[in-house]
């Protein structure tokens, strides 16, 4: 995975903006063996919800409030558990087994402690 320019920005300061990069990388490579016609739908749909939950914390955390960067969180959150519906709905139709999606799910983990103890510390703050 390249890191150009790490560091450089405040958002690549965030350890949680790191797990969700390699949550990506991830996710695409799974997403690969999905079937062809999926290409426009569920493969679509689930890169674009693995990309959202880095892609928000960027956003929100060169934003100008607290409160800003806590409302990206929330969509980050939300992207990240709609990656780990997606997964489901991959493991249900046979685009994926146990073990991969297993796997995906371990790596949700950690980001979603990161992002929800980042949202509560948020919320504390700006209240």
């Amino acid at each position: 995975m390249s890191k150009a320019g790490e560091g450089g920005f405040s958002f690549e300061q965030l350890e949680v903006y790191h797990l969700a990069m390699a949550l990506i990388v991830e996710v695409y490579k799974r997403s690969q063996a999905f079937p062809a016609e999926e290409r426009f739908g569920l493969t679509s749909q689930i890169r674009r919800a693995a990309n959202s939950v880095a892609l928000n914390i960027a956003e929100g955390k060169v934003r100008n409030s607290d409160k800003d960067f806590l409302r990206f969180l929330y969509q980050s959150r939300g992207s990240l558990l709609e990656t780990v519906s997606a997964l489901q709905i991959a493991e249900n139709l046979g685009f994926t087994c146990a073990q991969q999606t297993g796997s995906l799910y371990a790596k949700s983990r950690e980001p979603i402690g990161k992002l929800n103890s980042l949202i509560a510390y948020l919320e504390q703050s700006t209240t």
